[in-house]
């Protein structure tokens, strides 16, 4: 079911959008090499108290997860796509590093992600990550009332496919409000004019997850962490925007 949120309600969200963009600053200002990714998620933890919120990952199992989710952040290094779990692995010079946080103020979700990499970095590394956000920003651009979801879809993949990266099968961004996952589900590849109106009041995360490589994935013993399955480094990028008769409004900068 596809919840259209009001004014007021999107102004809570964007309060916990506030939140979430505070946190990822904070934990991009803490990465440095030699630094635990258990670490950072700690320094989440520590801003998303501090700002009254709770964190939307911590406990978190769908039905598809083998275990509830352990950490406030998710941290993925190098061929880590998503999901990746903070542990005590340290991390090195040239590291692709992403982070996805979500949020919950008074009862609204926040969800966004960041990638970057911490030391000398890979001209590469650097590309893949300006084509992920080209395609975030693609999307959002895209979310305009009266448009349809498949319009989304579309830009996301034509902007993350121009030039020549790999897109993970079978994922993409989602529907989110009062719960972080809700209708609809928004793939990162699609056809134009197709799927549902884009109605004002409607939130979405749109998070597109580029590779250096090819399509396909595997998840680790973890049962949490999708790694690329040829190995190639991944980008993740994600913004929570509302759709609105001025057009799409992202929620979760600072």
């Amino acid at each position: 079911m596809v919840e259209i949120k009001t004014e007021s309600e999107l102004a809570m969200m964007r309060e916990a959008g506030r939140v979430v963009a505070n946190t990822l600053h904070a934990v991009k200002e803490a990465a440095a090499i030699g630094v635990s990714l258990r670490e950072l998620d700690e320094v989440a933890a520590h801003v998303i108290s501090e700002a009254g919120a709770k964190p939307s990952f911590l406990h978190y199992q769908p039905r598809s997860a083998p275990t509830p989710y352990p950490n406030v952040l998710c941290a993925s290094v190098n061929d880590v796509v998503v999901h990746g779990i903070p542990t005590a692995y340290r991390i090195q010079d040239g590291d692709l590093v992403s982070i996805d946080c979500g949020a919950i103020l008074d009862g609204w979700n926040g969800d966004a992600a960041i990638s970057f990499v911490v030391g000398n970095a890979d001209p590469a590394d650097l590309a893949l990550i300006e084509a992920t956000e080209r395609a975030l920003a693609a999307g959002i651009a895209a979310a305009q009332p009266g448009a349809k979801l498949g319009d989304i879809s579309y830009a996301i993949g034509a902007a993350g496919r121009a030039h020549g990266h790999g897109m993970l099968d079978d994922h993409g961004g989602h529907g989110i409000g009062r719960a972080m996952h809700e209708d609809p589900h928004l793939p990162n590849e699609g056809r134009p004019g197709r799927g549902m109106r884009l109605k004002p009041g409607l939130a979405l995360a749109i998070e597109p997850m580029l590779t250096r490589g090819g399509d396909a994935y595997r998840y680790a013993e973890d049962g949490w962490s999708i790694l690329t399955a040829d190995g190639s480094r991944a980008a993740h990028v994600e913004h929570t925007i509302a759709i609105t008769e001025d057009g799409p409004r992202v929620l979760t900068v600072r």
